[in-house]
């Protein structure tokens, strides 16, 4: 089965996971920010990759991608991304400073989103792991900041093509204090294999 095939009951499996996720990266993103932050019920989306970046960024914006390989009982690569207002936000809020501080990246803003987008993913990594009893584990995330359409070739040099489908979790988090709500994009790629492990454990396959 390939990922335009899933039906009813697996995608309903799928916003299971996003929810729950999306759930736990918040309370996550409260932790590390000392800030409360509340989500809105995450959007899933099963896209060609470039209509997915396409969503997030016109080709020529900025956007931030961290992405991180996983092994383990299911393999694969997932890319969390933001566009760069969101990233710049993000990294006021980690980094407890004023939004709209942040204007560019350096050491220690890449430091602190790729502590963020690894906690994230791990977060939505562990509800799907959970819910179908499979372990993952992650890789160190590599991260690059550039133009969308510059940060689409990197990624579907690694992912095969442009228009290979993709799980994507759309998310808005709501930063209270701050009054700043930011949008995230997560996206899933199993290995072909992968999704009949997935299927199999939910008993779809």
């Amino acid at each position: 089965m390939e990922l335009n095939e899933l039906g009813a009951i697996q995608l309903d499996a799928l916003k299971e996971v996003a929810n729950i996720g999306a759930c736990h990266a918040a309370t996550a993103l409260s932790e590390l920010t000392n800030e409360k932050v509340l989500v809105n019920v995450p959007v899933i989306r099963i896209n060609p990759i470039e209509e997915i970046f396409n969503l997030a960024a016109k080709p020529n914006e900025v956007v931030a991608g961290v992405l991180i390989y996983f092994l383990g009982d299911m393999t694969g690569r997932t890319l969390l991304m933001f566009p760069q207002e969101a990233a710049w936000h993000l990294t006021d809020c980690l980094l407890r400073k004023p939004v709209g501080s942040t204007t560019g990246i350096g050491e220690l803003e890449e430091s602190a989103l790729k502590e963020v987008s690894n906690v994230l993913t791990c977060a939505y990594m562990n509800a799907l792991g959970d819910l179908l009893g499979l372990v993952m584990v992650p890789s160190v995330p590599s991260m690059t900041v550039d133009m969308a359409s510059a940060v689409l070739d990197a990624v579907s040099l690694d992912f095969g093509n442009d228009k290979d489908l993709v799980v994507c979790i759309e998310t808005e988090f709501r930063f209270v204090e701050k009054n700043a709500v930011l949008h995230g994009y997560f996206l899933l790629l199993p290995d072909p294999d992968s999704l009949g492990v997935i299927l199999k454990a939910i008993h779809l396959g």
